[in-house]
């Protein structure tokens, strides 16, 4: 089994722009891929888990949501980082689904495709949601900051 980092993406790894349509709105946080990238020398999985309710509410089109994506794939990977895994939930906050984070169900899935230890797992997130969700999968828990902190606190644990 692999510990992973998970880490939620608008406000944690990019700048959250609100809800984002076009690829040019994918910028990373400056101290995002190297740290990312000590972390996966590391041994640690990277895997992003983020709501995007955006589409749920008809704000974006699935087609602009996975353009975005790719850009953000695409600049993470001209930084020398490679991520292990990506699960969105797409739902608006009143459907009700099962997957939408504080829920832990995008983490497990990530658990069982991945082959992810969750306890030796940190959840990263700019949000109480993101916690909650972590918590609820039996991870560790960072309340994001900075990188310098999540590099710290992952390092010391």
């Amino acid at each position: 089994m692999n510990r992973a980092l998970f880490m939620d993406r608008d406000g944690t790894v990019m700048v959250d722009v609100g809800y984002p349509r076009r690829p040019d709105d994918v910028e990373l946080l400056p101290d995002a891929p190297p740290t990312l990238a000590r972390l996966h020398e590391l041994g640690f999985k990277l895997v992003v888990v983020s709501n995007q309710s955006g589409v749920g509410r008809g704000l974006v089109t699935a087609d602009e949501a996975e353009a975005v994506h790719a850009r953000f794939v695409e600049a993470l990977r001209a930084s020398g980082v490679e991520l292990d895994g990506a699960y969105y939930c797409p739902h608006s906050p009143d459907e009700g689904c099962s997957c939408r984070k504080p829920s832990p169900e995008l983490l497990e899935r990530a658990a069982r495709e991945l082959g992810l230890d969750l306890p030796q797992s940190f959840m990263v997130g700019d949000r109480d949601s993101d916690l909650e969700a972590g918590r609820r999968a039996g991870c560790r828990t960072i309340p994001f900051r900075s990188w310098a902190d999540v590099y710290e606190q992952v390092t010391a644990a």
